[in-house]
């Protein structure tokens, strides 16, 4: 996704931007600032400390965050974990539940055997045997929650990469509004959150990308003000094996990568934890079964569906609802 140009020009207010590095990514804020609020540079310490917490809990890319050392514990372990890891566990099992399984957070070992993961060795199809031993640890009815401990009846390892940049866009944004900037786009690895107005008084304006791997292309543009953009996709991390496309987007169920034509799933919610979880939810239903799902739940959703011919365009009515959602 790609925000708009920033310009024009206030009495006594200023356009600020930065970003940097995170999540094996990047991040980018954009906010007006207005005289008496604080300064770019504590904003920005603000933000990148709450990323730095955020890695430090729930990075999979890092031996000694707070996941990775309960992924290395063995079956009938438990672990003291903070509030924010438990809030992201019991949205996985929501979500779980929701999707009768196909959506689950203890996917790690089956992203790693196909080669996706942060310990994956060769992307390949897996044999058989190995992928039946893998599903025994796969499942969200391994999990409970006892009091501020989390703990496991088999040796399954969390992954919370399809919503922990969603909750890090969330935390940032809710920062953001304490520190007194009401008119800001806040984007974390691609998910992202706008509120109010550019510096011109214009909307914050985001492109909707077409899913290709080759080049960037714009399907739809949209006007974005308190609601959490997400994007998930099949373009970006994928190999091919007898004329297959195999992504990193997995249906637990299976334990193998979707293999239909829905190609991008982009949500719009309030909660860019919600938006960044339901947009994989979706993707991994497939098109018909995702379709049912968004009219069903009322959810903004807007899909990119391959065909012989190229791209379909399908968008719920709740997306077409959002006022000023097409541009053009």
């Amino acid at each position: 996704m790609l925000a708009g140009v920033l310009a024009g020009c206030g009495s006594g207010d200023s356009m600020e931007s930065f970003g940097g590095p995170t999540m094996g990514s990047t991040y980018s804020i954009k906010y007006v600032r207005h005289a008496g609020l604080a300064d770019a540079a504590q904003v920005r310490s603000e933000v990148e400390g709450i990323l730095g917490e955020i890695d430090r809990q729930m990075s999979t890319y890092r031996s000694d965050s707070d996941i990775e050392r309960f992924n290395d514990l063995p079956a009938d372990s438990c672990q003291k974990m903070p509030a924010s890891v438990f809030e992201l566990v019991r949205v996985g099992e929501e979500l779980s539940v929701q999707s009768e399984g196909s959506y689950d957070l203890t996917v790690e070992p089956l992203m790693n055997l196909w080669g996706f993961g942060p310990q994956g060795r060769e992307e390949k199809i897996p044999d058989p045997a190995a992928l039946a031993e893998v599903m025994r640890r796969v499942g969200h009815q391994h999990l409970r929650i006892e009091g501020d401990q989390l703990c496991k009846d088999a040796a399954v390892e969390v992954d919370f990469n399809s919503i922990a940049a969603g909750y890090a866009v969330d935390t940032i944004a809710a920062r953001l509004e304490a520190l007194g900037i009401h008119d800001y786009l806040a984007e974390v690895t691609g998910e992202l959150k706008a509120k109010g107005k550019k510096l011109d008084g214009s909307a914050w304006r985001i492109a909707l990308e077409e899913p290709r791997d080759d080049r960037q292309v714009a399907e739809r543009v949209i006007k974005v003000d308190g609601y959490g953009v997400s994007t998930s996709g099949d373009y970006r991390n994928y190999f091919l094996q007898g004329g297959r496309r195999y992504s990193h987007t997995f249906d637990a169920r299976s334990g193998a990568p979707v293999l239909h034509d829905l190609a991008s799933v982009t949500v719009i919610n309030p909660s860019a934890l919600m938006a960044d979880g339901l947009s994989t939810l979706l993707l991994i239903l497939g098109p018909e079964k995702a379709w049912d799902y968004v009219e069903k739940h009322n959810i903004a959703a807007f899909f990119v569906i391959r065909a012989d011919t190229g791209f379909v365009i399908r968008t719920s009515h709740a997306f077409e609802r959002l006022s000023g959602a097409k541009i053009d």
